[in-house]
């Protein structure tokens, strides 16, 4: 039983990781199941258009997903055209794109893996600029080649052409080389602005190092506790009202939020040194009926 413990234990300490792990195989997956399955080059044409398609398409789909499952997305969002002052606070209004910026920046994971994958695999490129017709390429790619590479370039990809089978098989090998350090260029690039944001938002942070780490817990234990009594008071509140309903007699007094209470509390916070609360939720129990102002009420930060 201990030792179960200690699996559940580290599996949950290490989550974040682990997410991105499966994350990292679903989509090499995926690339693979698009490759094999969906994936047929024209050979024509048609090339250029119908490889850039596979290659970004999917990536813009999973940006979009990302978006729509990101739920500091929607907290940002939610209400913001009755009250602009959400999104842009008095004398903070830059502020905004700082945390779209930050939420951007995680919903981007996602299509940088599909273009990983998909460049090192190099199906996608090899199809996509076998179809380009802009001469300085050409004039790289087919250099000390037969004057039919020009030509026929667009049907490397099926293996169709007329050329020598070492001509046209040079020609594969140089696209999907050029793919393949496309792709690790994207991969080292990703890595070396992901270490700086991060160094500079820790450079500029309020709080030590074991506060945030507190903190980060805090607010996961608090998301864990807030889902279940939602579970629970919507639970009593259909019960109350069923049975108000069937027995036909007068509902008995609930008590639940106001609508500014709500609102309050759906607001992303901000870190204050001199107060420490460590959530939206904690600094509303902690201030009680005071009125919140605008400027408090309005504030973002990355950590919630």
């Amino acid at each position: 039983m201990d030792g179960i413990q200690t699996i559940l234990k580290f599996l949950i300490n290490r989550k974040t990781a682990i997410g991105y792990s499966f994350m990292a195989l679903l989509t090499v997956g995926s690339e693979r199941l698009f490759s094999l399955v969906a994936f047929k080059c024209p050979c024509s044409n048609e090339n250029f258009i119908y490889g850039l398609v596979f290659l970004f398409a999917p990536a813009c789909v999973l940006l979009v997903i990302g978006y729509f499952m990101n739920s500091r997305m929607w907290k940002l969002f939610t209400g913001c055209c009755l009250n602009p002052r959400k999104i842009f606070p008095k004398r903070n209004s830059c502020h905004f794109f700082y945390v779209f910026g930050q939420i951007t920046l995680n919903v981007l994971i996602a299509p940088v893996m599909w273009l990983s994958v998909a460049l090192l695999n190099g199906t996608f490129y090899e199809c996509a600029m076998s179809g380009l017709k802009y001469p300085g390429f050409l004039n790289t790619l087919c250099n000390n080649k037969s004057v039919r590479c020009w030509e026929e370039l667009n049907k490397v990809a099926c293996g169709k052409t007329t050329m020598s089978s070492s001509e046209s098989e040079e020609l594969k090998l140089t696209l999907q080389a050029q793919s393949q350090v496309l792709g690790w260029c994207i991969i080292v690039t990703t890595a070396l602005l992901s270490l700086l944001t991060t160094c500079c938002a820790r450079c500029q942070s309020k709080i030590s190092h074991l506060q945030m780490k507190f903190w980060r817990i805090y607010i996961e234990k608090e998301r864990e506790q807030l889902e279940q009594l939602f579970q629970l008071y919507a639970t009593k509140l259909s019960e109350r009202n069923l049975t108000s309903f069937f027995e036909n007699k007068e509902a008995d007094a609930f008590p639940m939020p106001t609508f500014r209470a709500w609102e309050d509390a759906s607001q992303l916070y901000s870190f204050n040194s001199s107060e420490q609360h460590y959530s939206t939720l904690h600094r509303l129990v902690e201030d009680g009926k005071k009125d919140i102002s605008e400027e408090r009420e309005t504030m973002l930060d990355f950590v919630d």
